[in-house]
């Protein structure tokens, strides 16, 4: 450097105590003449931005090699005027840095570092032309202050955004993100160890009150992280995973941050790619998350039109614990063209095969999420799970079934969905059959019987049995299994009652307590006295009820007669003949009731038929 640089130099130092610390300059169009010396007129101007700095060579080529090597590339001509193009942090930035040259003190902060990181080797302020160069300062700064606090090491994060790939490259958001990691996994630890106690016994255990707010202690950044975006905290879950931070803190972290982002109005392009990330980064583990959570995500990757392999995740997910939804989340919106279904069926479909299968297929790294609640049957969830799905799956039938545009193949295929064995009662499975039929009147006879084969009228409670056999929806098929079957149940029940009315022994009265009787059963508590009264008060239930289906069973004989005299009167023997065969099929009491018109009630030999009679009837029939 030669004489006169060294002598610009000293006079710069001499001007020094003249000036005192100042604020940032609010627009980078303001003027510089507030901090600089005044007395040495501007022999340089600095664009950036669009924003004009009239400054001194000497003191920025003595700190910066890029202006430097500007200025001695322009040696000859002179050059007044110097446009930094790209400057990260912009005018701001860039006006601190002047500063720095300049010798003017400004405070570094953890909303600044990033910036001034980035400046400095744009503008090649290191070591290499002076020394405590703006580079080697920061760099301490970001060391020895930012990575001590997980809140300052979000906020650089923060800061960074708008810096990259700049800040990546000079390893700024990595420190950050590994400390973040490290200083959680520290928390935990510490909160774990401090909520330990010693028993009376003198062994450590986990104090009651940690135990209910487990998760509570050492999770209080969880709300900081939710303010990143979508990329940078998608690479600090994935080190804290790595770091060994519990599950049940990372899906904390997940639902917030998926709270905090998806609520806010934004672009679909943002949501979809936080709804894919989030579902990336979900725990194998089962149970972190509610399934609430993952109902909700599933709404909103269908809404969005996320990424296939998302959606089948989020089913899996959810097929795993199937037995813990409501009927609300399996209403999913379909979100599709006009004249489609109201719901997501297909969707449904898929997690209840998820359901039904899950733990068959799954590698070893995802059976803590698919693990199955039977440990006899490892492929198969539990009975209690399956019997829960079950009535979930009825109750969705039956809100799903007034749909206009749901076609009867698509209704069957959620029907058929899961084996029809875990049912104990089939009331639900009737009710929501019924409400399809009502809503699609149109339906062929086929189809009819296509639905009515989804129930066990064996199945039915008392109510759901009285209901079916004055259904005139169903097809007549269907209302003579029923029937044939409720009065199987009520010869049964009648010659149960008679047998211990007459005798008692101790063996049958064990066998009778647990018989069940109607929708109740009889309680083994209950006094031989009391036993005695309620079976007779039920006795006269089911006689009642007897005659209730005798005179159903009148009317059908009629309806019978009377449509055979008006088919003879159509003297069509070609239709006669068929349509007889059909409905012959319906004397199910034996006889020949085509020739007794006047016999419209045949109930004094309709009790007495044996049921041979009406089993081979319902054969037929079949």
């Amino acid at each position: 450097m030669d004489k006169h640089h060294n002598h610009l130099l000293l006079q710069h130092h001499q001007h020094l105590h003249h000036h005192q610390k100042l604020s940032l300059a609010k627009s980078s169009r303001q003027s510089c003449s507030e901090w600089i010396f005044r007395d040495v007129p501007s022999d340089i101007t600095i664009e950036v931005n669009g924003g004009n700095f009239a400054l001194h060579k000497f003191p920025l080529v003595s700190r910066s090699g890029r202006i430097r090597r500007i200025v001695a590339e322009h040696r000859d001509s002179d050059i007044s005027k110097v446009e930094l193009l790209n400057l990260p942090g912009g005018a701001e930035t860039f006006e601190l840095a002047a500063k720095f040259c300049y010798g003017i003190n400004f405070e570094i902060t953890s909303s600044n570092v990033a910036q001034l990181l980035c400046v400095s080797d744009y503008l090649e302020m290191t070591e290499e032309y002076s020394k405590d160069n703006l580079a080697s300062r920061t760099e301490e700064y970001l060391d020895s202050i930012v990575c001590k606090s997980l809140e300052m090491c979000v906020q650089v994060l923060k800061q960074s955004e708008n810096l990259l790939p700049l800040a990546d490259e000079l390893n700024i958001v990595t420190r950050c993100i590994d400390a973040i990691a490290s200083k959680a996994c520290a928390e935990q630890i510490a909160s774990s160890f401090s909520r330990l106690e010693y028993s009376s016994s003198g062994r450590l255990h986990m104090s009651k009150q940690a135990k209910g707010n487990d998760g509570g202690g050492g999770d209080w950044w969880i709300e900081d992280l939710s303010v990143l975006r979508i990329d940078l905290y998608q690479r600090v879950m994935n080190a804290m995973k790595c770091r060994g931070v519990r599950p049940e803190s990372i899906g904390a972290s997940l639902l917030s941050y998926a709270e905090r982002q998806l609520t806010k109005t934004g672009h679909q392009e943002h949501e979809q790619a936080v709804v894919e990330t989030i579902v990336a980064l979900l725990p194998v583990e089962k149970l972190v998350v509610p399934i609430s959570f993952l109902f909700g995500l599933l709404r909103r990757a269908v809404m969005l039109d996320a990424s296939v392999s998302c959606r089948l995740d989020l089913e899996r997910r959810i097929g795993s614990q199937l037995d813990m939804a409501t009927l609300d989340d399996l209403l999913i919106p379909s979100f599709r063209h006009a004249g489609d279904t109201l719901f997501e069926i297909d969707t449904v479909y898929r997690i209840l095969v998820n359901f039904s299968q899950q733990g068959g297929d799954d590698s070893e790294d995802e059976e803590s999420v698919f693990e199955c609640g039977d440990d006899s049957s490892p492929h198969t969830p539990s009975q209690s799970a399956m019997f829960k799905v079950a009535k979930l799956v009825d109750s969705y039938l039956a809100e799903i079934a007034p749909d206009a545009n749901l076609d009867l193949p698509k209704f069957l295929l959620i029907a058929e969905a899961l084996p029809l064995h875990p049912r104990t009662l089939h009331d639900g499975l009737y009710r929501a059959t019924d409400l399809y039929l009502k809503a699609h009147q149109g339906l062929s006879d086929s189809d009819k019987k296509k639905l009515s084969k989804l129930i066990d009228f064996q199945k039915l409670s008392q109510e759901a049995g009285a209901h079916a056999a004055q259904n005139e929806r169903l097809p007549l098929q269907s209302i003579v299994q029923v029937l044939y079957f409720e009065q199987l149940k009520l010869r049964s029940s009648l010659c149960t009652s008679y047998s211990d009315e007459e005798t008692k022994p101790k063996q049958q009265q064990q066998q009778h307590q647990s018989w069940r009787i109607n929708s109740g059963a009889l309680s083994a508590a209950m006094s031989p006295k009391d036993n005695y009264a309620s079976l007779r008060r039920e006795n006269r239930e089911l006689k009642l009820e007897l005659a209730r289906l005798r005179m159903r069973l009148n009317d059908l004989e009629k309806e019978h007669i009377c449509m055979k005299r008006d088919m003879q009167r159509s003297h069509s023997r070609k239709f006669m003949s068929s349509f007889s065969k059909k409905m012959g099929k319906l004397s199910f009491f034996g006889g020949n009731h085509s020739s007794s018109r006047g016999s419209s009630s045949p109930s004094k030999q309709s009790f007495r038929t044996d049921s041979k009679v009406m089993e081979r009837t319902c054969a037929s029939m079949d």
